[in-house]
């Protein structure tokens, strides 16, 4: 796939490439049936703090809703502590009385083992990107705990389909700062307008590569219906990363068409 004007694609990770929500959810899923065992997991709290399902449950639920609204300041305390005090609270709002931190690091470190066992790059992603590969620069520009991401990376094994990874954590500044997709650039030898980005946020991904002027932005979305006012305005959406080679041959018969006109217009003259 030769595209003019194109030298390279920045690829988002969470919930672009792998889908790190559903690996979220299925470790939740495992980790409520040793919740629900006094004997196992639960042997750390009172006897009259047994769960039944139900209560664990709901501590389940309580702590993926901490993860959606999480906002970690790696400058104050570090992930793991963050994480474990997410299961903490969801124990002790549900059960009461003391708070148990050893139960709730067995729980978080259950839910972070099993989520990254999820974590897998399809073999459909892994196909697409050898293929685009061929003639393109390939980059993984993730956000987040630089610890947390490069585990990600290390367990769904992507690195060897990029020509450069990096990790907002590891950074500066983060999506949607320009600084950081300049840095992307300059790691490939390119210039922001030949650079598409793909991405799942609106708010990082897209907005990001707004602001650092890459040629074309490309939004994930896997909603069935995709919102009549969305802000800010991707260049493209899709509802697969698979359906990306598509989206750049539009991008090529775009260009060739405005190629052609350019050079009928140039040719009258």
């Amino acid at each position: 796939m030769g595209l003019p004007g194109i030298k390279a694609v920045f690829f988002d990770l969470d919930n672009t490439l792998v889908d790190t929500a559903a690996a979220g959810r299925r470790a939740i899923e495992e980790v409520l049936p040793l919740a629900c065992r006094p004997l196992q997991v639960i042997q750390a709290l009172q006897a009259k703090h047994r769960y039944g399902e139900g209560e664990a449950r709901l501590v389940c639920d309580k702590v993926q809703a901490k993860l959606l609204k999480e906002c970690h300041d790696p400058a104050k305390m570090c992930i793991t502590d963050l994480r474990i005090s997410h299961w903490e609270e969801a124990i002790q709002e549900t059960t009461g009385g003391e708070a148990n931190r050893d139960l709730a690091a067995e729980c978080y470190f259950l839910w972070k083992t099993t989520r990254l066992r999820h974590l897998t790059l399809a073999e459909e992603t892994r196909d697409m990107l050898t293929e685009l590969r061929k003639s393109l620069r390939l980059l993984l520009l993730t956000n987040g705990d630089k610890q947390t991401q490069r585990e990600k990376i290390e367990a769904c094994a992507c690195q060897p389909y990029f020509d450069a990874i990096v990790v907002g954590g590891e950074q500066k500044e983060e999506k949607p700062a320009p600084s950081i997709f300049y840095y992307c650039c300059d790691l490939l030898g390119v210039q922001p307008e030949e650079c598409v980005m793909i991405g799942d946020s609106l708010d990082t991904d897209i907005q990001g590569g707004l602001n650092a002027g890459l040629k074309a932005t490309v939004w994930l979305n896997k909603a069935v219906t995709t919102p009549v006012d969305i802000s800010p305005v991707p260049h493209y959406i899709i509802s697969s990363v698979l359906e990306l080679p598509e989206v750049l041959q539009k991008m090529e018969h775009k260009f060739n068409s405005k190629l052609g006109t350019d050079h009928t217009a140039g040719s009258n003259e």
